[in-house]
């Protein structure tokens, strides 16, 4: 019997280390050295000051701000900690009751917009905090902000354009842009 228990507590051990020290440790290292901001939550600060992350959204309600995908976190709205989906099928009655309480919302912000909503402004992501929004989403918002701020809507057209993310390699993805970040541009703070 000691033949058989010395070798597997010796590897239980060795394998306890290296797995649970070792390698945590050494994958920790490397993020800091190759990838300092995105593994340190890629903050973005404002005069040195954090203002958000690039990778987390967050709620944006001003009529003359982009307004973020909804948040599917709760009790509170874009709560990384409670990170999930709505887990609301598409037949469910309360997921139709929401989307068409979020559409009311924006045609009730934009009462001349005719335009199409966006399913990504009515509808939360999987994650629920998901940072960006499609060009369309940030389009259908131009109209809304051009006239609260006074502001030409070709201007807001070209700083969706300037701050949009296009596929990665051209293929891989969808255009889309950073509220967070489009929203400090269009304060002129980025």
């Amino acid at each position: 019997m000691k033949t058989l228990l010395r070798p597997a507590i010796t590897l239980f051990v060795m394998l306890t280390v290296l797995t649970g020290v070792v390698y945590p440790l050494a994958v920790t290292a490397v993020g800091q050295l190759l990838f300092a901001q995105a593994a340190n939550g890629s903050i973005v600060t404002l005069n040195g000051k954090p203002v958000g992350s690039a990778l987390i959204g967050q709620p944006f309600s001003a009529p003359g701000h982009f307004w973020s995908r909804p948040s599917a976190t709760g009790p509170q709205a874009y709560n990384a900690a409670v990170s999930s989906g709505s887990n609301l099928g598409p037949l469910n009655p309360a997921l139709s009751d929401a989307v068409k309480a979020r559409i009311a919302a924006l045609k009730a912000a934009d009462p001349g917009n005719d335009q199409p909503v966006p399913v990504d402004l009515v509808t939360a992501s999987g994650s629920g905090l998901d940072p960006e929004i499609s060009l369309a989403a940030a389009q259908y918002q131009v109209t809304r902000i051009a006239k609260v701020r006074n502001l030409p809507v070709e201007k807001l057209q070209a700083l969706i354009e300037q701050q949009a993310a296009r596929p990665w390699l051209g293929i891989f993805g969808e255009p889309r842009v950073n509220v967070l970040a489009l929203n400090l541009a269009l304060e002129g703070k980025q």
